[in-house]
């Protein structure tokens, strides 16, 4: 197939972090011990056993003969990319990681990267929040990056504060009810 029909460019255009993912200028990768082996753990899987799988069925499909109409080579190949992508994006991150353990926080009665907070809103409704790395975070499951305007609002804070969380709805008075770490 002439490559003038085929959307697809020389260059790793995709190679650019989506804006989700981006770091803001400035900061540090934070993650905690388990975040950082859990993207170690990814890559490594990625390396030794997904990519080489895949190898695999592209070659064995390539010498099948005609590419052009040959879904396992064309739909392998487009996973290589993929698979590719990803372990660049994890070795940056990994690279620039700085290991924080929350368990070594002394300061334990203040909020700092890596604490489990229950805090309250004047609404009467209790939540419970664990301050985490951008590649760790999972708000469904009550881990916020320490970049969330919640994190920040209660960063440095301590249990029986009221913080102002500032959102686009208005501004929220949150009351500190429990902070804790990990042992």
């Amino acid at each position: 197939m002439n490559k003038a029909f085929v959307k697809e460019s020389d260059q790793d255009e995709d190679d650019e972090l989506p804006e989700a993912l981006a770091l803001p200028q400035g900061t540090r990768n934070y993650l905690t011990p388990g975040g950082y082996a859990r993207l170690r753990d990814e890559l490594v899987h990625l390396m030794t056993v997904e990519r080489p799988e895949i190898v695999q069925i592209v070659s064995w499909a390539a010498s099948n003969g005609d590419r052009s109409e040959n879904g396992d080579y064309l739909y392998g190949k487009k996973r290589l990319r993929e698979i590719d992508r990803r372990m660049r994006f994890l070795t940056k991150r990994l690279d620039i990681a700085e290991i924080v353990d929350p368990a070594l926080q002394t300061r334990r009665d203040h909020v700092f990267f890596g604490a489990t907070v229950t805090y309250s809103t004047k609404a009467g409704e209790d939540h419970t929040v664990t301050i985490v790395g951008v590649d760790e975070a999972e708000p469904l499951a009550g881990k916020i990056s320490w970049i969330s305007p919640v994190a920040r609002a209660l960063t440095k804070a301590c249990e029986g504060d009221t913080v102002t969380l500032r959102t686009p709805g208005g501004v929220e008075e949150l009351d500190i009810l429990e902070v804790s770490y990990p042992e």
